[in-house]
């Protein structure tokens, strides 16, 4: 009896992995289909709709699958919705440095993914729900490292202070939802190795000068993709939303 193929190696430089494809030949969704009211008709998502990424592909660990949630929080901003991300501090054991949304694994308390999302939003991050509309789910999306995430999409409104914990916080910034519903910021890379190949999206953001904020966000993996699955669901015209 054959053993069982050896697990893909992580990709620790993401950068470094060729681009071999951008998304430009898609529609970037239009203004209007942004607005917070549109998001909210939206959900629940009709029965017929399929995420096209589902997750990341072949695990690289062998622990038990483990559920999860995450917020995907829309900040109501005067210019328009802006997503809030975060980047992980770099000594955590799974997605060190990465950007990725609040978020965190379902603890037996947890009643439901709504539930888990609010609790590790509000612990890593100390946005208090009481600034959280909570509007539906995306399709739950599985990671490499067999965390089964539900996306948990939300309106957030300011005014708001956040106190990110240092030990998981290093950063907490937003991104224009415009830009990242606009495929052609979506870079489709392939990481090649020994044992076959691996895509992935990334959807790198600078802010524009005079944010505070001078570096490049290289938001990829799981996150991108999970924003792909939203961009996928409020691409669609609106009569497949009723």
């Amino acid at each position: 009896m054959s053993s069982p193929p050896a697990p893909p190696p992580r990709i620790t430089d993401p950068h470094a992995v060729p681009v071999h494809g951008v998304d430009t030949h898609l529609p970037a969704v239009a203004p209007e289909g942004l607005a917070a009211e549109v998001i909210r008709a939206r959900f629940p998502i009709p029965s017929g709709w399929c995420p096209e990424i589902r997750g990341d592909g072949r695990f690289v660990s062998d622990r038990a699958p483990a559920p999860a949630a995450v917020l995907v929080p829309l900040v109501q901003r005067d210019d328009g919705l802006h997503v809030l991300l975060t980047q992980r501090t770099s000594h955590l054991k799974h997605h060190p440095g990465q950007i990725s949304f609040p978020g965190g694994k379902t603890e037996p308390e947890d009643a439901n993914p709504e539930a888990t999302a609010l609790r590790e939003t509000q612990e890593e991050i100390g946005l208090h729900q009481r600034h959280v509309e909570i509007v539906g789910r995306l399709p739950t999306y599985t990671t490499v490292t067999r965390f089964i995430i539900t996306p948990v999409v939300a309106l957030v409104r300011p005014p708001f202070d956040l106190q990110p914990d240092a030990r998981e916080v290093a950063e907490v910034f937003e991104v224009p939802l415009a830009f990242l519903m606009n495929p052609a910021h979506h870079r489709r890379h392939l990481y090649r190795h020994d044992g076959g190949s691996r895509q992935f999206l990334s959807m790198p953001w600078r802010p524009v000068p005079g944010a505070g904020l001078s570096r490049e966000f290289f938001i990829w993996g799981a996150t991108a993709s999970m924003l792909r699955n939203l961009y996928g669901l409020l691409a669609q015209p609106p009569a497949f939303a009723r």
